[in-house]
């Protein structure tokens, strides 16, 4: 199973990673803010994670990491 790391901090909630995401496992953390003030994207589902990388390839800040 992919390991999908986020360094929340860093998350600007531009949703990007959302977009990109082929099996929409991840979403926007609406119940928290992270230091800068955003709402961070999580993953809700990682059981679905295809290990694509496709939201660390996006991800302007550089903000996940995808282990397979």
């Amino acid at each position: 199973m992919p390991e999908v790391i986020f360094a929340e901090n860093l998350c600007k909630g531009c949703e990007l990673c959302i977009t990109v995401c082929p099996t929409k496992i991840l979403k926007l953390d609406t119940s928290r803010v992270n230091i800068r003030g955003y709402n961070p994207a999580i993953v809700y589902n990682l059981a679905e994670c295809s290990g694509c990388g496709s939201c660390a390839k996006i991800c302007p800040d550089s903000v996940i990491t995808v282990r397979r």
